[in-house]
């Protein structure tokens, strides 16, 4: 196997070490084998993009070149197939006379070249490229799917029949207005372009007078397109057909799913949520790729002090630790990520969430069902007539979920949870208020965390920005390290869409229940004081948490101000 050879040179040169080749082994295998080994090793950081091509340019005496500087001509283009690109992750870079110099990130797959020779009768010469500029040039020259522009340019909207308002017409009308071949492609478009583009989320918006399309990318919503108005109720109702869900009721929100499968054997989840709106049915789908979600804690951007605090409490057999944050932060991942490291064979796991998002081996996920009586509540009752080790709440929501929760937290369970507050003092106070008695909150809880995304920079086009220390003080910055810091800022590349970040990182706020908070919640303190105390204790704040991340150049001040807020 190619990837396990490759491992084994990359150990015996000293890149690696084979306990690490093993974890990353493990990763591929967790993958099902559709992510290569390079990309894992890249991914964690245990060697970058540019060591690895250079190491086997050296090791294979084939020329290293960077894709990024090339114009490839149509006609090299056509000269392998896209469907064999894409199964081999390969490019065609020239032609001279009868050899085609093909650029691979694997040189040791030998297989794919013979395949590759016989296929086009072409000698073929290797150069080495980085995995990443290979993916991105197969995007530039061999994207078959419609682009969102060319849909848009090739829509005919005259010859068009227009469905018009919902309640004039019969479903039999609108089923079929959904099976027109141009609502059909600009669907279609709208989801492999938002595939493509790695947004999390689509929103798809009627108004009075417009009609728009934006995806969240990175966090922040972007516009990509405004479909014509007249367009409306038939691309709605095309969604809510592939969703499977009922066309003819637009005055009730409805939840649903579609699965889309992709080239490499990859599947895509959509979940998709539809809302009456004044003016038509709001749509926005979440994309849920699992491929992608990343379940190590080390990568996920915890300071060292506060993964150790998390790893901490996660394996003590029993007590409640609680992952906050408003929607979108990043929660799910965080508990994931933390059920992936207790997922052994000598512990039984069940989790009640609403919806399943990912599904792990090993682990009983239980969907909720309100509509039938299966909510949170009912699943914690449930589980502990099933000897549970370990419980996850998807999210506590009442007094009864969370009264459950706390008694099974103190029975002997771990108990794993998330709750909507705006950083760990407050979530205190959030149990509080439901009608949990302090002593009891003291005793169950082991841990809150509280959590927010903010764009990574880009590492590709990423350079210093001058920021007044006068700035840097005022957010936080203490006064003797601001004049040393140097602070990162994207100047936009074609790698990063030209908006100076690429990804995400968290910032956390980890708060153990360490004494000193114990005595302040059973004396009755308020918010603030116990988030004072917890940072006489030592404990970062998410503030603190981003200015660490500036100063490690991982993210931007911009970033920091816009997701966190000051600690006065």
């Amino acid at each position: 196997m190619q990837t396990s050879r490759l491992g084994e040179i990359l150990v015996k040169n000293n890149l690696i070490s084979r306990e690490q080749l093993g974890k990353a082994l493990e990763e591929q295998k967790l993958n099902g084998n559709q992510v290569r080994l390079g990309s894992i090793l890249i991914k964690q950081n245990l060697i970058t993009e540019a060591e690895l091509t250079s190491f086997l340019s050296k090791q294979y005496g084939v020329p290293a070149v960077n894709l990024t500087d090339y114009e490839i001509d149509a006609a090299v283009v056509k000269s392998i197939p896209a469907e064999v690109v894409q199964k081999y992750q390969l490019v065609p870079v020239n032609r001279a006379g009868a050899t085609l110099i093909v650029a691979v990130s694997d040189p040791s797959n030998l297989f794919a070249i013979e395949d590759i020779k016989f296929m086009t009768g072409f000698n073929i010469e290797m150069v080495v490229a980085s995995d990443r500029d290979i993916k991105v040039a197969i995007d530039k020259y061999y994207d078959q799917s419609a682009s969102l522009a060319d849909v848009m340019g090739k829509l005919d909207i005259e010859d068009m029949e227009v469905v018009g308002d919902i309640d004039e017409v019969d479903v039999g009308f609108l089923e079929k207005a959904t099976e027109d071949a141009p609502v059909v492609k600009m669907v279609n478009a709208i989801l492999q372009d938002a595939i493509k583009k790695k947004a999390s989320d689509i929103h798809i918006e009627p108004y009075e007078k417009l009609f728009r399309v934006r995806y969240r990318i990175d966090g922040v919503l972007y516009e990509v397109m405004k479909p014509p108005l007249k367009l409306k109720n038939a691309i709605t109702s095309r969604i809510k057909i592939m969703a499977e869900l009922d066309i003819a009721e637009r005055r009730l929100p409805q939840d649903g799913r579609i699965k889309i499968k992709l080239g490499g054997g990859k599947d895509m989840d959509f979940r998709v949520s539809v809302l009456p709106t004044l003016f038509g049915e709001k749509i926005c789908m979440r994309l849920l790729d699992k491929g992608n979600l990343q379940t190590d804690l080390t990568k996920l951007g915890y300071e060292p002090d506060a993964l150790k605090h998390f790893q901490h409490e996660i394996h003590k057999p029993f007590g409640m630790v609680l992952v906050t944050g408003p929607t979108g932060s990043g929660k799910t991942v965080s508990l994931y990520s933390a059920l992936a490291e207790l997922n052994k064979v000598s512990e039984n796991i069940c989790t009640a969430e609403d919806p399943v998002e990912f599904n792990f081996a090993g682990i009983n996920q239980v969907q909720m069902h309100e509509d039938i009586g299966l909510n949170f509540a009912a699943a914690l009752r449930s589980f502990l007539r099933q000897d549970p080790d370990i419980i996850m709440i998807g999210e506590i929501r009442d007094f009864e979920t969370a009264e459950i929760g706390v008694k099974a937290a103190l029975t002997g369970h771990l108990v794993l949870s998330t709750l909507h507050t705006n950083d760990a003092p407050a979530t205190v106070s959030r149990l509080l208020n439901m009608g949990i008695e302090p002593f009891l909150v003291a005793s169950a809880v082991n841990l809150i965390t509280a959590q927010r995304l903010a764009r990574r920079v880009c590492a590709e086009c990423k350079q210093p920005e001058e920021i007044p220390v006068q700035a840097l003080i005022d957010a936080g910055v203490p006064a003797d390290e601001a004049p040393s810091y140097v602070c990162m800022k994207g100047k936009g590349c074609p790698v990063c869409n030209n908006t100076g970040y690429k990804g995400r990182v968290g910032f956390y706020q980890v708060m153990p229940m360490l004494e000193e908070i114990r005595e302040l919640i059973l004396n009755g303190a308020n918010t603030s004081e116990i988030k004072r105390e917890s940072m006489r204790l030592g404990i970062k704040t998410m503030r603190q948490s981003g200015l660490t991340k500036i100063k490690e150049g991982v993210t931007s001040f911009e970033e920091v101000l816009r997701v966190t807020v000051s600690d006065d």
